[in-house]
Protein backbone atom coordinates (compact mmCIF):
# COMPACT_ATOMS: atom_id res chain seq x y z
CA UNK A 1 0.00 0.00 0.00
CA UNK A 2 2.35 2.46 0.64
CA UNK A 3 5.00 2.05 -2.17
CA UNK A 4 1.07 2.34 -4.25
CA UNK A 5 0.89 5.89 -2.45
CA UNK A 6 4.25 6.99 -3.42
CA UNK A 7 3.70 5.91 -6.71
CA UNK A 8 0.45 7.99 -7.06
CA UNK A 9 1.35 10.89 -5.30
CA UNK A 10 4.18 11.33 -7.77
CA UNK A 11 2.77 10.38 -10.81
CA UNK A 12 1.87 14.17 -11.48
CA UNK A 13 5.04 15.29 -11.36
CA UNK A 14 6.14 12.80 -13.80
CA UNK A 15 3.87 14.19 -16.63
CA UNK A 16 4.60 18.25 -15.18
CA UNK A 17 8.52 17.05 -15.87
CA UNK A 18 7.88 15.43 -19.60
CA UNK A 19 5.99 18.84 -20.47
CA UNK A 20 9.00 20.54 -19.43
CA UNK A 21 11.24 19.00 -21.53
CA UNK A 22 9.25 19.40 -24.15
CA UNK A 23 11.21 23.17 -24.67
CA UNK A 24 14.74 20.90 -25.25
CA UNK A 25 12.84 20.19 -28.48
CA UNK A 26 10.39 21.93 -29.62
CA UNK A 27 11.70 25.67 -31.16
CA UNK A 28 10.08 29.06 -31.33
CA UNK A 29 6.71 29.41 -29.36
CA UNK A 30 3.54 26.80 -28.71
CA UNK A 31 1.00 27.18 -31.68
CA UNK A 32 -1.62 29.00 -30.17
CA UNK A 33 -4.76 26.64 -30.99
CA UNK A 34 -2.30 24.09 -29.41
CA UNK A 35 -2.32 25.91 -26.13
CA UNK A 36 -5.85 26.64 -25.96
CA UNK A 37 -6.83 22.80 -26.79
CA UNK A 38 -4.65 22.02 -23.82
CA UNK A 39 -5.98 24.46 -21.48
CA UNK A 40 -9.58 23.08 -22.38
CA UNK A 41 -7.93 19.52 -21.83
CA UNK A 42 -6.72 20.28 -18.50
CA UNK A 43 -10.02 22.01 -17.61
CA UNK A 44 -12.02 19.32 -18.61
CA UNK A 45 -9.88 16.75 -16.94
CA UNK A 46 -10.04 18.56 -13.34
CA UNK A 47 -13.77 19.48 -13.76
CA UNK A 48 -14.38 16.08 -14.11
CA UNK A 49 -12.27 15.38 -10.89
CA UNK A 50 -13.22 17.31 -8.78
CA UNK A 51 -17.10 15.81 -9.43
CA UNK A 52 -16.32 11.86 -9.31
CA UNK A 53 -13.00 11.67 -6.93
CA UNK A 54 -13.34 14.62 -4.39
CA UNK A 55 -17.25 15.99 -4.38
CA UNK A 56 -19.29 12.92 -4.00
CA UNK A 57 -17.13 10.54 -2.61
CA UNK A 58 -17.33 13.74 0.13
CA UNK A 59 -20.87 13.42 0.29
CA UNK A 60 -21.21 9.76 0.18
CA UNK A 61 -18.93 9.63 3.61
CA UNK A 62 -21.05 11.88 4.74
CA UNK A 63 -24.59 10.28 4.32
CA UNK A 64 -24.94 9.96 8.18
CA UNK A 65 -26.13 13.81 8.22
CA UNK A 66 -29.04 12.73 6.66
CA UNK A 67 -30.60 16.23 5.13
CA UNK A 68 -27.46 17.92 6.01
CA UNK A 69 -25.39 15.51 3.82
CA UNK A 70 -24.31 18.54 1.98
CA UNK A 71 -22.46 20.63 4.26
CA UNK A 72 -19.23 19.23 4.35
CA UNK A 73 -18.90 19.07 0.35
CA UNK A 74 -20.51 22.60 0.58
CA UNK A 75 -18.26 24.07 3.31
CA UNK A 76 -15.19 22.53 2.11
CA UNK A 77 -15.38 23.53 -1.70
CA UNK A 78 -16.34 27.16 -0.78
CA UNK A 79 -13.58 27.23 1.55
CA UNK A 80 -11.38 25.77 -1.10
CA UNK A 81 -12.33 28.26 -3.75
CA UNK A 82 -12.64 31.26 -2.12
CA UNK A 83 -9.66 30.55 -0.12
CA UNK A 84 -7.77 30.60 -3.40
CA UNK A 85 -9.65 33.52 -4.81
CA UNK A 86 -8.23 35.64 -1.39
CA UNK A 87 -4.32 34.10 -2.59
CA UNK A 88 -4.79 34.58 -6.38
CA UNK A 89 -5.69 38.44 -4.98
CA UNK A 90 -2.77 38.67 -2.28
CA UNK A 91 0.16 37.06 -4.40
CA UNK A 92 1.55 38.89 -7.18
CA UNK A 93 1.50 37.63 -10.82
CA UNK A 94 3.48 36.16 -13.72
CA UNK A 95 5.62 38.70 -15.35
CA UNK A 96 5.69 37.09 -19.19
CA UNK A 97 7.30 39.68 -20.89
CA UNK A 98 11.05 40.24 -21.86
CA UNK A 99 13.04 42.03 -19.14
CA UNK A 100 16.53 42.54 -18.81
CA UNK A 101 19.20 40.60 -17.14
CA UNK A 102 19.96 41.11 -13.32
CA UNK A 103 17.49 42.34 -10.98
CA UNK A 104 14.39 42.12 -13.46
CA UNK A 105 15.53 38.77 -14.51
CA UNK A 106 15.49 37.44 -11.11
CA UNK A 107 12.11 39.69 -10.19
CA UNK A 108 10.34 37.69 -13.31
CA UNK A 109 11.69 34.41 -11.63
CA UNK A 110 10.52 34.64 -8.18
CA UNK A 111 6.68 36.17 -9.57
CA UNK A 112 6.69 33.27 -11.86
CA UNK A 113 7.36 30.74 -9.39
CA UNK A 114 4.52 31.98 -7.37
CA UNK A 115 2.14 31.99 -10.09
CA UNK A 116 2.67 28.24 -11.05
CA UNK A 117 2.52 27.27 -7.23
CA UNK A 118 -0.45 29.04 -6.90
CA UNK A 119 -2.00 26.83 -10.17
CA UNK A 120 -0.47 23.79 -9.33
CA UNK A 121 -1.05 23.41 -5.67
CA UNK A 122 -4.80 22.56 -5.65
CA UNK A 123 -3.97 19.45 -7.69
CA UNK A 124 -1.33 17.95 -5.36
CA UNK A 125 -4.01 18.60 -2.57
CA UNK A 126 -6.41 16.77 -4.67
CA UNK A 127 -4.19 13.48 -5.29
CA UNK A 128 -2.95 14.03 -1.20
CA UNK A 129 -6.75 13.95 -0.20
CA UNK A 130 -7.87 10.93 -2.30
CA UNK A 131 -5.46 8.68 -1.11
CA UNK A 132 -6.14 9.58 2.51
CA UNK A 133 -9.29 8.19 1.44
CA UNK A 134 -7.93 5.27 0.41
CA UNK A 135 -6.34 4.82 3.81
CA UNK A 136 -8.68 5.77 5.68
CA UNK A 137 -10.38 2.20 4.46
CA UNK A 138 -14.25 1.73 3.69
CA UNK A 139 -15.26 2.07 -0.07
CA UNK A 140 -16.28 5.57 -0.21
CA UNK A 141 -12.66 6.34 -3.08
CA UNK A 142 -11.31 2.57 -4.40
CA UNK A 143 -7.48 2.22 -4.81
CA UNK A 144 -8.17 2.52 -8.73
CA UNK A 145 -10.03 5.72 -8.36
CA UNK A 146 -6.85 7.20 -6.50
CA UNK A 147 -4.54 6.04 -9.52
CA UNK A 148 -7.42 7.07 -11.65
CA UNK A 149 -7.11 10.91 -10.44
CA UNK A 150 -3.37 10.50 -10.09
CA UNK A 151 -3.57 9.71 -13.69
CA UNK A 152 -5.37 12.10 -15.20
CA UNK A 153 -4.51 15.15 -13.43
CA UNK A 154 -0.46 13.56 -15.06
CA UNK A 155 -1.66 14.03 -18.60
CA UNK A 156 -3.43 17.19 -18.33
CA UNK A 157 0.45 17.92 -16.69
CA UNK A 158 2.37 16.98 -19.73
CA UNK A 159 1.18 19.99 -22.02
CA UNK A 160 1.01 22.43 -18.85
CA UNK A 161 4.79 21.41 -18.17
CA UNK A 162 5.45 22.71 -21.63
CA UNK A 163 3.13 26.14 -21.45
CA UNK A 164 5.29 27.05 -18.87
CA UNK A 165 8.66 26.52 -19.64
CA UNK A 166 8.86 27.50 -23.40
CA UNK A 167 7.11 30.88 -22.95
CA UNK A 168 9.95 31.02 -20.34
CA UNK A 169 12.66 30.52 -22.74
CA UNK A 170 10.94 32.47 -25.69
CA UNK A 171 11.20 35.24 -23.14
CA UNK A 172 14.99 35.17 -22.52
CA UNK A 173 15.57 32.59 -19.96
CA UNK A 174 18.12 29.74 -20.85
CA UNK A 175 16.65 26.36 -21.88
CA UNK A 176 18.31 24.74 -18.93
CA UNK A 177 16.41 27.33 -16.41
CA UNK A 178 13.39 26.95 -18.26
CA UNK A 179 13.11 23.44 -17.50
CA UNK A 180 14.14 23.37 -14.20
CA UNK A 181 11.27 26.09 -13.88
CA UNK A 182 8.57 23.62 -15.53
CA UNK A 183 9.81 20.70 -13.29
CA UNK A 184 10.03 23.57 -10.20
CA UNK A 185 5.86 23.64 -10.58
CA UNK A 186 5.32 20.39 -11.03
CA UNK A 187 7.37 20.06 -7.46
CA UNK A 188 4.86 21.81 -5.45
CA UNK A 189 2.46 19.35 -6.46
CA UNK A 190 4.26 16.08 -4.36
CA UNK A 191 4.61 18.55 -1.52
CA UNK A 192 1.07 19.63 -1.03
CA UNK A 193 -0.03 16.15 -1.83
CA UNK A 194 2.06 14.42 1.46
CA UNK A 195 0.90 17.58 3.63
CA UNK A 196 -2.49 16.94 2.73
CA UNK A 197 -2.29 13.38 3.13
CA UNK A 198 -0.76 13.47 6.74
CA UNK A 199 -2.99 16.12 7.81
CA UNK A 200 -6.27 14.18 6.47
CA UNK A 201 -5.33 11.10 8.09
CA UNK A 202 -4.52 12.85 11.09
CA UNK A 203 -8.11 14.39 11.01
CA UNK A 204 -10.21 11.61 9.61
CA UNK A 205 -13.69 12.55 10.63
CA UNK A 206 -12.81 15.57 8.86
CA UNK A 207 -11.91 13.92 5.66
CA UNK A 208 -15.10 14.82 3.38
CA UNK A 209 -13.85 18.70 4.26
CA UNK A 210 -10.66 18.19 2.64
CA UNK A 211 -12.17 16.55 -0.16
CA UNK A 212 -14.14 19.20 -1.05
CA UNK A 213 -11.67 21.62 -0.22
CA UNK A 214 -9.27 19.98 -2.83
CA UNK A 215 -12.63 20.36 -5.27
CA UNK A 216 -12.96 24.09 -4.72
CA UNK A 217 -9.35 24.42 -5.33
CA UNK A 218 -9.00 22.60 -8.68
CA UNK A 219 -12.62 24.74 -9.42
CA UNK A 220 -11.25 27.91 -9.07
CA UNK A 221 -8.26 26.76 -11.10
CA UNK A 222 -10.65 26.35 -14.04
CA UNK A 223 -12.72 29.39 -13.42
CA UNK A 224 -9.59 31.69 -13.24
CA UNK A 225 -7.10 30.47 -15.12
CA UNK A 226 -7.93 27.70 -18.18
CA UNK A 227 -11.38 28.57 -19.45
CA UNK A 228 -10.24 32.15 -20.20
CA UNK A 229 -6.95 30.72 -21.64
CA UNK A 230 -8.72 28.47 -23.99
CA UNK A 231 -11.70 31.02 -24.60
CA UNK A 232 -8.96 33.47 -25.89
CA UNK A 233 -7.90 34.80 -28.91
CA UNK A 234 -9.81 34.66 -32.55
CA UNK A 235 -13.36 32.60 -31.77
CA UNK A 236 -12.90 29.14 -32.53
CA UNK A 237 -14.26 25.38 -31.27
CA UNK A 238 -10.94 24.16 -30.25
CA UNK A 239 -10.77 24.91 -26.01
CA UNK A 240 -14.75 23.69 -26.01
CA UNK A 241 -13.80 20.42 -27.72
CA UNK A 242 -10.53 19.85 -25.74
CA UNK A 243 -12.81 20.48 -22.66
CA UNK A 244 -15.30 17.67 -23.68
CA UNK A 245 -12.42 15.15 -24.10
CA UNK A 246 -10.60 16.18 -20.98
CA UNK A 247 -13.80 15.58 -18.70
CA UNK A 248 -14.99 12.44 -20.87
CA UNK A 249 -11.37 10.82 -20.42
CA UNK A 250 -11.44 11.33 -16.86
CA UNK A 251 -14.79 10.42 -16.17
CA UNK A 252 -14.07 7.00 -17.94
CA UNK A 253 -10.80 6.44 -15.96
CA UNK A 254 -12.45 7.02 -12.70
CA UNK A 255 -15.64 4.73 -13.82
CA UNK A 256 -13.44 1.99 -15.41
CA UNK A 257 -10.69 1.89 -13.24
CA UNK A 258 -12.76 2.69 -9.94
Amino acid sequence: MNGLIWLGIFIPLFGTTAGALCVLLCKGELNRNFQRSMAGLAAGVMTAASVWSLLLPAIERSESLGKLAFLPAAGGFAIGFFGLLFLDHALPQPVCEPVGAGDGQKRKTYLTSLAVTLHNLPEGMAVGVAFAALLAGGDVIPESAAMALSIGIAVQNIPEGAIISMPLHGSGMNKGKAVGMGILSGIIEPIGAGVTLLCAVLVTPALPWFLSFAAGAMLFVVVEELIPEMADGPKTKVGAVSFAAGFLLMMILDVTLG
